[in-house]
């Protein structure tokens, strides 16, 4: 080979070379992917969860970018504790006395709402144990002397229990609340007479009312209609990671308009939706309970998850005035209203 061609062939192959690492550097150099993180939400096992299955199910948390994944509870007031201390990202809950004491101390802020008692759904009954019915408690006029199983101590049963003993006169403080933890705890005591009544939520009362181990006697949502669950984070996810809340915000929407629109129809009245059965399908895999049950409905959801702040603002004033929370609690503060879409009073 004679120079002037071993000098070209050597030129080529350094401009080769030159072009090969120079595309390496550039692939090193380039922005890489960013690797979602993984985000928990914190809900209880129960049908008004529904609109966090469906955006976790059709993967609208994915579409925003979000890596999520579903943690499921047995009680309200754990899930408020697990988001202010950083364990699960977002919580989709009952209010609670835990709730409004963490919030009120600047670990919690409401950015959305979720499930409202509402008259005409019937998402928390009440029921009366056999052998208490057999002795004349037949209606909430009755409460007075006896024993009602509730999750815990200021808890959103807690809190219903007191509305619906004020609408019938009858006086807190003669009821003996029983604080069972959970929902098998208080299905347990009702079906076993070890609790005279108790506030229970569709997907575990249903069963006990269609057996006739327990007596119906209401419904939360006819009797007392409140806000009951809201859309809840952290206060440093809420000022410090703004576009975050709001991917997961958008979200959950979209969950709340498939799930109102397969259970509500436009008069906000019960009405089964064209998309009832997809809709039940999700909450009937994370519950546990029947297609069959979960089709029937048992909470209202806000369209666009609206929350009734001024409801909140009493509930506040409620558990203050029973002493269950430390200090003054600043409604106006932990109610994120860069966030909260406010339910026009009517």
């Amino acid at each position: 080979m004679t120079d002037d061609k071993y000098g070209t062939l050597l030129r080529r192959m350094t401009r080769q070379l030159l072009f090969v690492g120079a595309l390496m550097a550039a692939q090193w150099l380039a922005p890489q992917p960013a690797i979602a993180e993984h985000l928990k939400i914190g809900v209880l096992r129960l049908g008004q969860a529904g609109p966090v299955f469906i955006a976790q199910e059709k993967g609208y948390f994915t579409a925003e970018g979000l890596d999520t994944e579903v943690v499921l509870f047995d009680a309200a007031q754990p899930i408020a504790v697990a988001v202010a201390s950083g364990d699960i990202a977002f919580g989709a809950a009952p209010l609670t006395a835990g709730f409004y004491s963490l919030a009120g101390q600047g670990a919690l802020r409401i950015v959305g709402g979720m499930n409202r008692y509402f008259p005409g759904f019937h998402s928390v009954a009440y029921l009366v144990a056999n052998r208490a019915w057999d002795n004349g408690l037949k209606s909430f006029k009755d409460f007075t002397g006896h024993s009602v199983a509730v999750t815990q101590i200021g808890s959103g049963y807690h809190y219903s229990l007191a509305l619906v003993a004020e609408k019938y006169g009858v006086d807190l403080k003669s009821i003996r609340v029983l604080a069972l933890q959970s929902m098998p705890n208080m299905v347990s005591a009702i079906s076993g007479n070890q609790a005279d009544a108790a506030l229970l939520a569709t997907t575990p009362a249903t069963p006990l009312i269609e057996r006739k181990e327990a007596h119906l006697i209401g419904w939360v949502d006819d009797e007392t209609p409140w806000q009951n669950g809201a859309l809840f984070v952290a206060t440093k996810m809420a000022t410090d990671r703004r576009e975050t809340v709001e991917k997961f915000l958008r979200a959950v929407r979209k969950g709340t308009r498939e799930y109102h629109d397969a259970f509500t129809g436009p008069d906000e009245k019960p009405k089964a939706g064209s998309n009832l059965r997809e809709v039940a399908g999700f909450i009937a895999k994370y519950t546990g309970e029947p297609i069959e049950t979960a089709m029937k409905g048992d909470a209202y959801v806000d369209a666009d998850a609206r929350l009734d702040v001024k409801d909140v603002l009493h509930q506040i004033d409620w558990y203050l005035a029973q002493g269950m929370l430390k200090g003054a609690v600043n409604g106006d503060a932990l109610i994120d209203k860069t966030y909260v879409k406010d339910l026009p009073q009517r």
